[in-house]
């Protein structure tokens, strides 16, 4: 063949790997997207020991076919505290198992022609997909129809290729020495590099079974890739961890250690422990004899088998050390004694960590729950400002405050930013409908926090003018701090339980109390001031801190109405 005709051929190889690598994305998305808030209730319901979180990981990536979703998807519950470490590690190797399926549905992909089942999968699945009620299952259609068909490409481009009778390809796999263990670490690494690289398994594993079903890559060197493919991986979940809190990225890199430790045991056993996959499967590595037909045929099939008994055995070893790898996870990424509440970093939201639009939308809810604690944070600072005596100390409490204003700023753009990027999807009416609450609520936590650096503002510059509260009016300035914490408190209390065991009442009746003290408040200062018991600028200095407080749980009440669900009053 002529270099043209390579190059057609490479540029196929290339279409029918991005085309696989789409399939699987599609057919993944519409699975979440079927299972939507299921996922998440099996993740919560399923982990209860390590046994139970391993077979919930190893289902829930056979369903949605991508062990990276399903790992970044227990990254993320584990950065919002639904998971802990132990049981997210137990998801994680069942995860690792789960995966196995996809080299069974490529080497069916070598053995049987899936063309009879292509073509029909693509015209059910437009019909459902313009359905709009069955559009989900349109879309997993149409993923595994691409997928499929992206199998029969390879399969005939690497028959054009024809490399079992090209002799340059023949001497330049051949002159690797199979039975030399760094040739088997080097074609390890190179299978490592690859995968982190295109951050898909699936297509290093195409490409491994491609090249050994036309024989010019010997079974050893094929394995060989496919265990650098199980640590490659591992990329993907690491890689969405790094902006999220410790125990996430302890458990991506928990998942980078087992696939190494499991790699690392193989490769002591490897010539013993591939044979025996061999001769279970019934192909010996030795037997020069084998048609090329029979090749085509088996290597596929061996290469799965291998997947599927290096994942499950590592699984079996180390399934039971779970507590020491939670250790080991632990001492590499030590807990780190500092206050990161004082920088602003999104504790829960992701870039593309969450795949479907429920889930997303529990990612942001728990991040607008950790908002609303850090404003709550924020009116405490504003509550010591008021009691604290030295100059200096009340400087840098005012700096305090004034860096959490403008960290609630950045918090309510980002989160909208996110809200915004999910709304995009096809979103339902119940999904939609919580997203306008959301934009609400943040507009509104943001509007606290712009109160609490109004009053440490009022304090701050009653000092500076020697106009310092009376006792009297200190004593109804805390009296009214303490409604408008037990408020914020309220506020939160909402974020944090489900809305049916939330008694709304409990915060209108602190935001009446608050409008009552109020007014008499003011009314009393109005007559205080007439009978000179102190100044009017120290009066409206006062009065400014009592109305600014009542303004905050004006804006307490709309977040707890939009959080509930109910209409503005």
């Amino acid at each position: 063949m002529t270099t043209a005709d390579y190059l057609i051929i490479f540029s196929k190889i290339l279409g029918a790997l991005a085309l696989l690598i789409y399939g699987m994305k599609v057919m993944s998305e519409a699975l979440q997207k079927m299972a939507g808030s299921q996922l998440r209730h099996i993740l919560g319901a399923m982990t209860t020991n390590r046994l139970t979180g391993m077979l919930t990981g190893t289902f829930i990536t056979c369903a949605v076919q991508s062990s990276s979703a399903t790992t970044v998807m227990t990254v993320s519950f584990v950065n919002a505290g639904l998971l802990t470490l132990a049981q997210a590690i137990s998801v994680i190797m069942g995860a690792n198992i789960g995966t196995t399926l996809t080299a069974w549905i490529m080497s069916l992909g070598y053995n049987v022609d899936l063309t009879m089942a292509v073509f029909p999968a693509f015209f059910v699945g437009i019909i459902l997909i313009y359905s709009k009620r069955f559009r989900y299952i349109g879309d997993f259609l149409f993923g595994i129809a691409f997928l499929f068909f992206a199998l029969v490409l390879l399969s005939a481009a690497g028959n054009d290729l024809d490399l079992q009778h090209n002799p340059d390809a023949i001497n330049f796999f051949s002159s690797f020495d199979t039975n030399s263990r760094w040739t088997i670490i080097l074609f390890l690494f190179i299978g490592t590099i690859i995968t982190c690289l295109v951050q898909s398994s699936a297509a290093v594993m195409a490409i491994t079974i491609l090249l050994c079903s036309t024989g010019v890559l010997p079974i050893y060197l094929g394995i060989a890739l496919v265990m650098g493919e199980n640590i490659g991986t591992t990329a993907t979940a690491n890689l969405a961890a790094l902006g999220a809190n410790t125990q996430a990225r302890r458990a991506a890199l928990a998942h980078l250690f087992f696939n190494v430790i499991g790699v690392t045991w193989v490769m002591c056993l490897f010539y013993p422990f591939v044979d025996m996959v061999c001769s279970v499967v019934g192909y010996n590595p030795a037997d020069t004899t084998i048609s090329v037909a029979q090749r085509a045929a088996i290597l596929p099939i061996v290469l799965a088998a291998f997947h599927t008994a290096f994942n499950v055995t590592n699984t079996a070893l180390l399934i039971g050390f779970i507590p020491q790898l939670e250790r080991l996870v632990c001492f590499v990424l030590p807990t780190k004694e500092d206050s990161d509440e004082e920088d602003f970093r999104l504790r829960f939201i992701q870039a593309g960590i969450m795949k479907t639009p429920e889930l997303s939308v529990f990612e942001a809810q728990k991040e607008i729950s950790s908002f609303g604690e850090r404003i709550q944070r924020m009116f405490g600072m504003v509550q010591d400002l008021l009691h604290e005596q030295n100059p200096e100390k009340s400087a840098k409490l005012v700096e305090r405050i004034k860096k959490y204003e403008v960290i609630s700023d950045s918090m309510e753009i980002e989160i909208a930013k996110y809200l915004d990027h999910v709304s995009n999807a096809h979103l339902s009416d119940d999904t939609k409908m919580k997203i306008r609450n959301m934009l609400r609520e943040i507009s509104e936590i943001e509007s606290i926090g712009d109160s609490c650096y109004n009053l440490a503002r009022t304090i701050s510059h009653g000092r500076e003018s020697n106009e310092r509260l009376t006792p009297e009016l200190r004593q109804n300035v805390e009296q009214m701090f303490k409604l408008t914490d037990a408020a914020l408190t309220q506020m939160n209390y909402t974020f944090q339980h489900n809305r049916e065991k939330v008694d709304v009442n409990k915060s209108f009746e602190i935001e009446n109390n608050i409008n009552d003290l109020r007014e008499r408040l003011r009314d009393q200062n109005i007559d205080d001031v007439n009978d000179h018991k102190y100044s009017y600028d120290l009066g409206t200095a006062y009065l400014d801190i009592i109305q600014e407080c009542e303004k905050l749980g004006d804006y307490v009440i709309n977040v707890v109405q939009a959080r509930m669900n109910l209409r503005r009053q």
